[in-house]
């Protein structure tokens, strides 16, 4: 919008005119006195044009200027906010080795399958006996690189029948200290939930090999075990060409580059899964 030539009303000097108008500020003149100012800034300020109809356009122009401002400073806030855990996760990574098997698969319950894919976080369980009776059960391989697998069987299901109903990376600031809830925190981007039918087509134990007993699919107690990192790399694998849906699809891919990404794997030679079943 160009003012050359508007008359305005200066708060201090007055009336004037408007001479000359550049990206970043006006020259006004009054009677014979040239002056500079900020543009848009004095509008906002101690300068009125006289003509409301241009002063109205003016303010709508402002009032976009604005709103393009505030969406430019969220977004700082969030790339500061984005390097910031960054960082703090190049620091944990930096002080923490991975293990070979630092995720963790839980067993739900009924009432855990109802809440996890609502909270989004599941209990490690507590110590059944002992001076620390009562206390949740530790978890001192999970850390920022650590993704949780969700199964669950019924009652009267065999152990073979366990099914994988979702997945989350733990929340990237976590060192492996639980609060005193036993809780285990999820990322805040980095989850799947699998339909019933998504579930029925991924067997848990076509991925899990106990290494002690090698033939054998059993689960008999305990709340969660630790789990290998490349097996977690191959489930995310074949979920990704299990969906179909083209969005679910591209949220399983970056979560498996994430995954990758934290476990050091090489995301274009993860081998087939090996499991029991398989």
């Amino acid at each position: 919008m160009n003012l050359v030539n508007e008359e305005i009303t200066h708060n201090v000097f007055g009336e004037g005119n408007i001479v000359e108008h550049e990206e970043s500020f006006i020259t006004v003149d009054f009677n014979k006195n040239l002056k500079k100012f900020v543009y848009p800034d004095a509008f906002e300020n101690f300068i009125t044009l006289n003509d409301r109809d241009i002063a109205k356009s003016l303010e709508q122009v402002f009032s976009k200027r604005k709103a393009e401002e505030k969406v430019l400073e969220k977004k700082r806030i969030e790339e500061k906010e984005n390097q910031m855990r960054e960082q703090q996760r190049r620091e944990i990574l930096k002080n923490h080795k991975i293990h070979e098997s630092s995720q963790i698969v839980f067993w739900l319950d009924e009432t855990e399958q109802e809440d996890v894919f609502t909270d989004w976080k599941i209990s490690t369980g507590s110590i059944q006996s002992g001076k620390n009776k009562g206390q949740p059960n530790k978890v001192a391989r999970l850390s920022a690189n650590s993704a949780g697998i969700l199964t669950a069987r019924a009652s009267d299901q065999q152990e073979t029948e366990r099914l994988i109903l979702g997945l989350y990376m733990v929340e990237e600031t976590f060192t492996g200290n639980l609060d005193a809830d036993g809780m285990v925190p999820s990322h805040t981007k980095y989850r799947i939930q699998l339909s019933e039918q998504e579930a029925e087509k991924m067997p848990f134990w076509n991925y899990y090999v106990n290494k002690n007993y090698p033939d054998r699919a059993s689960w008999n107690s305990g709340k969660f075990r630790y789990f290998d990192n490349i097996w977690t790399a191959q489930i995310l694998k074949d979920l990704i060409a299990l969906k179909k849906d083209e969005e679910q699809i591209k949220e399983a891919e970056q979560f498996l580059e994430y995954f990758c990404k934290m476990n050091a794997i090489d995301i274009d030679n993860i081998p087939e899964a090996n499991g029991i079943l398989r």
